[in-house]
């Protein structure tokens, strides 16, 4: 079943409860923020900073965006890299234990998917902010007139 849903003016849209990743039905749907960071909800902040830490590395990034295509075997990896497989490996399983994505042994080649997709909502959202702060940017640095 698909939802739309208004935040801040603007629809958004999503599958079910969540998103339909493994995760789980709900545990991509944002919880209510707390009023206050305290112990009760600093584990939910930890976890989050665990994941944008997995992904805080250009080559990770450039990993999880090839494998919103499809599913890659490690040595694919290390020719679009160019990367020794052993670069590579910590790449990847520093990915896999932040549970950004997973991977399926098949004979003698290990295979990486993405555990949650709506994960590349947030590319767009960077995307967003990066141009924003470019037209700000710009702004500052054009002549008026």
């Amino acid at each position: 079943m698909k939802l739309t849903t208004k935040t801040n003016g603007r629809q958004r849209s999503d599958k079910g409860a969540g998103c339909g990743c493994d995760a789980g039905d709900r545990s991509c749907t944002p919880a209510k923020p707390s009023a206050k960071l305290d112990a009760g909800n600093s584990a939910r902040y930890e976890a989050r900073a665990r994941v944008l830490k997995a992904l805080a590395h250009p080559t990770r990034l450039f990993i999880v965006d090839r494998l919103a295509a499809r599913e890659h075997c490690v040595c694919e990896f290390t020719t679009m890299i160019s990367a020794d497989l052993s670069t590579i490996s910590k790449h990847l399983a520093v990915l896999r234990h932040a549970g950004v994505i997973k991977d399926e042994k098949r004979g003698a080649s290990v295979y990486y998917s993405l555990c949650c997709p709506c994960i590349l909502e947030f590319f767009g959202c960077i995307e967003q902010v990066l141009k924003r702060t470019a037209e700000k940017h710009l702004a500052a640095v054009e002549p008026r007139g």
